[in-house]
């Protein structure tokens, strides 16, 4: 495979917030195992779909690297859920409720819990 052949017809998505993505099937995966490597080993990243939906995100890593990279991950991720944690505060409004509310509302859970 060259450069300038693309893994599939329709492989390449721009998204929402700019630049491009490649999206490649699993079955694509199983069939041009070498070819993505290649592009993974040359820093593409892929977006790999299952039944049309993305699954999994696919970027390659080194020896060197690889802790922080995972690191960096995860870090990524807990910031996205305190971030949809945000959204939804503002949305239902619990973002007013007092720490001692809430720790009222623990104690009270507790309570019923050692009741049973």
């Amino acid at each position: 495979m060259t450069d300038m052949q693309p893994i599939c017809d329709t492989n390449v998505t721009l998204l929402k917030h700019g630049g491009f993505m490649r999206f490649i099937t699993v079955r694509e995966l199983k069939q041009k195992t070498t070819e993505i490597w290649r592009l993974v080993k040359r820093g593409e990243e892929l977006v790999i779909t299952s039944n049309g939906k993305p699954i999994a995100l696919l970027t390659g890593v080194s020896e060197d690297t690889l802790e922080d990279d995972l690191e960096t991950l995860r870090r990524v991720s807990a910031l996205k859920s305190l971030d949809r944690i945000h959204r939804e505060s503002l949305k239902k409004g619990t973002y007013k409720i007092s720490k001692e509310e809430i720790e009222g509302e623990i104690k009270k859970i507790r309570k019923e819990k050692r009741g049973k």
